[in-house]
Order: structure tokens, then sequence, then C-alpha cells
């Protein structure tokens, strides 16, 4: 049996979408670029955000890579669409699913079944790391690899990637809705989510390598180019410079946050599908450094750290969600995305939030959130985390896919994934972020406090707001660690 290897390599920090070329051109300085539909474009535009982090790679050296989708999708601009749901009649102890979907459009839709997708990942990495332990996702980004595995995945296989990822939900709430339904959608919600000009950098890059002497399908090989940007090109991954030369391409996509993404690559790999995300923003209320200062973290009810803890005044968005015990706010970024922090009133109450956390949960939380003036201290943390999830996507039910999958629709020859990688990296500090049965509620807004102070283990999604679409979650169980 061959091997495919399928790596995420998702970090927080900037904006665009870029577009694969030939391998040779991707570490050349022109400034040509293909897009979908296989027209040369000159990108003449620079990024010219404010840097968060000093140390890492200057803005606007990658603007080759950017595509304007505003002219990619000029004819064929329907994203908002809005169809009728179907009637569902069973409903899971947490709610029915379908209940989110009514007025929301397809971007918005098939973005509820990503986050309910990440959820549930996060809960399979939780249950096999510690407690003590930092967790950080990109749930798009995933769900995104996983979407360019279904176009080559058939019959049993296929069946589990739809099932697994909430995608066969997704298609069965509405006649309309059929598998290229996802993919048609996944193009669109490019255009709405990595662009420019909303106050934040956000970038997500596809890129399909494959063997020199291996041949892959040419529906596949089109599509991919097509819905997720990624042309096929030429690699050696016995070849010692073609992976220095990936990384550096990674790196400069990452803005130097991920340095060494392709490690131990086995010379016999047949293909590699790399996806990079990068979102940075700056805070709304941006937390003043001089009043940074050490404080007390409680880690558990016997251990405590001191952290550099930021603080900050103003007006935010937050609730008290009695039946999970928990605290809510939600830290604003210029533009139409937030940071929505979950903080347990209790140290031991974490488990209950994570076993309960589902897209309804958040809708709920969003919905009764009021304005207040608060007090703000949030300690700065920064985690750097590298996953193989091969053992959890089994977990969930991905079995066939990493042992005897029928990848078909990839290639003649027999092959299946032996890796999928996700790594990602989150600054968080003064500035802002560098880097994604119905039941009853009881909220309380937050009247009577004027202080909310986050001195406790923490979970935190980055949401852009249009599209309804959660770029990053994780929990922060110990600030001082990576």
């Amino acid at each position: 049996m061959n091997l495919l290897h399928l790596a995420t390599f998702l970090i927080l920090i900037s904006s665009g979408f870029c577009g694969v070329k030939d391998l040779i051109t991707h570490y050349e300085t022109n400034s040509k670029v293909l897009d979908p539909k296989g027209t040369q474009s000159e990108v003449t535009q620079s990024l010219q955000e404010d840097t968060v982090t000093n140390d890492l790679i200057p803005e606007g050296e990658e603007d080759e890579d950017y595509l304007d989708f505003d002219k990619i999708f000029e004819n064929d601009y329907d994203i908002d669409i809005i169809d009728a749901t179907e009637t569902k009649g069973s409903e899971t102890e947490q709610g029915n699913l379908y209940e989110l979907f009514h007025s929301k459009t397809r971007v918005q839709r098939l973005n509820i079944i990503n986050a309910n997708f990440g959820f549930n990942l996060y809960r399979a990495i939780k249950d096999s790391t510690n407690s003590s332990e930092n967790i950080l996702l990109a749930p798009v980004g995933i769900s995104i690899a996983m979407a360019t595995i279904t176009l080559g995945a058939k019959e049993k296989t296929l069946s589990q990637v739809l099932s697994t990822l909430g995608f066969q939900d997704f298609i069965n709430a509405s006649s309309k809705y059929e598998i290229p339904t996802i993919h048609d959608v996944f193009r669109k919600l490019t255009h709405r989510l990595f662009r420019r000009n909303f106050g934040y950098t956000l970038r997500s890059v596809n890129d399909l390598y494959v063997q020199k002497d291996f041949s892959i399908r040419e529906d596949f090989k089109n599509n991919m180019k097509n819905f997720y940007f990624a042309e096929a090109q030429s690699a050696d991954f016995g070849d010692k410079a073609f992976i220095a030369k990936a990384n550096q391409r990674i790196s400069k996509l990452t803005k130097g946050l991920v340095k060494e993404a392709l490690v131990d690559v086995e010379p016999s790999l047949l293909m590699l599908i790399v996806n990079c995300i990068y979102f940075k923003g700056t805070w709304e209320n941006k937390f003043p450094l001089e009043f940074t200062q050490n404080m007390n973290f409680r880690l558990n009810e016997k251990e405590v750290v001191k952290v550099p803890m930021m603080k900050t005044k103003g007006n935010f968005l937050v609730a008290v969600d009695r039946d999970l015990d928990c605290e809510v706010l939600q830290l604003p970024y210029v533009g139409n995305i937030s940071m929505l922090i979950a903080l347990p009133h209790k140290l031991s109450g974490m488990k209950n939030l994570e076993k309960q956390l589902t897209p309804q949960v958040v809708e709920r939380w969003q919905k009764v959130m009021m304005n207040r003036t608060r007090e703000i201290y949030l300690p700065r943390f920064n985690l750097d985390k590298n996953y193989n999830l091969k053992g959890d996507l089994i977990n969930m039910g991905l079995e066939d896919l990493f042992k005897h999958g029928d990848l078909s629709g990839i290639s003649e020859d027999d092959i299946n994934i032996g890796q999928f990688q996700h790594q990602g990296t989150i600054t968080v500090n003064e500035e802002g972020t560098q880097a994604a049965a119905v039941t009853t509620v009881r909220f309380m807004p937050l009247s009577t406090q004027a202080r909310l102070i986050v001195d406790r283990p923490f979970l935190f999604f980055i949401y852009e707001h249009r599209t309804n679409c959660l770029i990053f979650m994780g929990r922060v169980a110990n600030p001082a660690k990576s």
C-alpha cells in the first residue's frame, strides 16, 4: 500500500489567499499568479498592516501569492443564497443542529457544520491530552483539508468522511444540496473570508505536491485547482533541497511562525497536501503596555504561576451562563472578527464546559450578550502546537481513510493516507493576536460585576462574524507554557 501524506499546517495571523504555481515559480520573486480559471494577472498591491511581533518576516513580501477574489467571483456571486431547510425529526440532547440553519446562507450553514466538527475534534484531542496542557486548533483549515480528500474518496471511505465531518448533514439540509455544493461553498467562503481591507489580516494557502513519477487523475487535479486554488506541481520528496524550499515557503506564508513544518519526510511519499492559515488582528480596545503586570494564574486547586497579565477598560459584550457556570466575554478586533472567551467560575468547571460545547451554545451566548463597561485582565500567551490527528480521526469514524480506503478518485494506484499533521501557533499580546434535545439555558448579564479577571484556565474562539466562521479555538490551561 502506497502512502498519501495529508498535512495541514495552520497558523494564526495575516491576510489573502494564495494560488499554487509550478514548483520553481513558488520560490521566484515574480508577481504573476494563476487564478482558478487559468489566466495570468498582475498583483501590485502590498500589505501594509502594522506588525504585532517584531521578529517575524515583514509583510508585503508574499504579495505575488495574493488572488483578487473580487475579480474571480465578479460573475459568480451567489453565496448569500438561503435555501429552505428540510424538517428533521430526530434531536440530540443538545438540540437539533438544523435549528441554526434558518435564515442562514449556505456559507454560514457550512461554517456551523465546520464548527460542530471542530468541537468534536477538540473533545477527541482533549481526551488524550493532560488537563494541564494547552490546546490549539484551526477548525476551518482542517475542514478544508478534509474536503479536498472528498474530491477523490469513493464508496464507504467517502461516506465515512461525509458523516464524520458533518458534510452529510449539510447535504441533507436541503434538496438543492449535493456533494459538489460543498466544494462550491468552500470556494465561495474563500471569497468572503480571505480578503484584504477588513482591518485584520487573514490568509489561507493550499499547496498540492505530487511525486514526479506518480500520476493523479485529471479530474482530481482540476477540481483541486478550481475549488481550492491548489495547482498540482511535481516534487521529489527524497530531495533535501525540495524539503528546504517547501519549508521556506511555509515559513514565509506564516510570517516565520512555522519554520520547520516538514521534517522526517519519507522519500516514498507520493503526494502532499498542505493548508496554511495565518491570522493577525489588532484589538479595538488595546491593552496599554504600561498596565501589564505579573499576577497569579491558578492552574488548579494547589498550583499558581505568575504570568504577565494585560489590562484594559472599555465597553464589551458579556454574559453569564448559569447552566454551564461560566462567564463569557467577547473581545473585538478591528474588523468584523473577535475572540470569544469562556471562563468557568470554578476550576473544576472546565470538564463540563468542554463536554457541553456546541454551535447551539455559542450562538445562545452571542444572542444574550449585553454591552457593559468592564475592566478586563487577560494573560498574555503564546501557543505552539503540533498534532498528528490520524489517531483522533480514526477514533471519530475515519478508519477506512487511513487504513484501506478507496481513494481511486485521486489515482489508479492503491494508496492511503499515512499522516494528517496539524500545526498551529498563536500569539496574544497587548496589540492583538497573531496567528481559528433542545435545552433551556438560563443566562444573566454581568450587571453588577465591574471587573473580569481571566486568572484560571479558559477556552477561546476566534470567529469571523459575517460568515459565522470559527477560525481558531483552544484551551489555555497554563499561559506560561506554549
